[in-house]
């Protein structure tokens, strides 16, 4: 197993509150993440740190001017502060694999497109299986296909770096068999809990996201 999985896409950490959680990340790793967007659809709001030239760190919250209920995405009704909740893959034909996933016993929904307004009036598009499908409390990913659309990696060099990505769950061999069967090396440790562990090299030393 490598310390980062090779068909990483983004990490998604989410929080119930933006900005206080970009002031913070700010002051740990002495890096400002750059704003992103807003997905309508979700009522979800984000920003993004490139990791390298096809790899990022996404944080997400909810977006308050939107109007109706809390998003539920990525369990922002719930959370009370900053969680790794999943991380994406990057994909292609994910009907094909979807489809093939099913097979063998893994249900990754979808695939459906989605899109993200840029704070610059630009429009970002994508294809994804479903993110609020039930995997593994967010161990397996879902799979994200960018299609011709810029990869939001690409917005600035990277100034921080994903040095390594591992899962804990209290039952790692199911899951490291559905991991191999959509050939992800995401390595996976026994642990209490299931959850995401990532290690970033910033300017001011290591960050451990959890």
């Amino acid at each position: 197993m490598t310390s980062v999985p090779g068909l990483l896409d983004h990490l998604v950490y989410a929080t119930p509150d933006l900005e206080e959680t970009l002031k913070w990340f700010e002051a740990t790793s002495g890096v400002r993440p750059l704003p992103g967007g807003i997905h309508p659809a979700w009522r979800t709001q984000n920003a993004i740190l490139p990791l390298s030239s096809s790899t990022y760190l996404e944080i997400v919250g909810p977006d308050h001017s939107a109007h109706g209920d809390p998003p539920t995405i990525f369990h922002l009704d719930s959370l009370s502060g900053p969680r790794l909740v999943t991380w994406a893959a990057k994909g292609r034909d994910l009907h094909t694999l979807a489809a093939r996933a099913r097979l063998r016993g893994i249900e990754l929904g979808g695939p459906t497109s989605g899109s993200r307004q840029r704070l610059d009036g630009s429009r970002l598009t994508w294809n994804l299986t479903d993110p609020l499908q039930s995997r593994s409390d967010g161990v397996l990913p879902f799979f994200i296909d960018w299609g011709s659309s810029p990869h939001p990696a690409a917005m600035a060099l990277p100034e921080i770096t994903l040095t390594d990505l591992h899962a804990e769950h209290p039952d790692p061999l199911p899951l490291r068999a559905h991991l191999t069967v959509l050939g992800l090396d995401l390595r996976v440790e026994h642990g209490p809990f299931p959850r995401l562990l990532s290690s970033l090299m910033t300017p001011r030393g290591v960050l451990t996201l959890t």
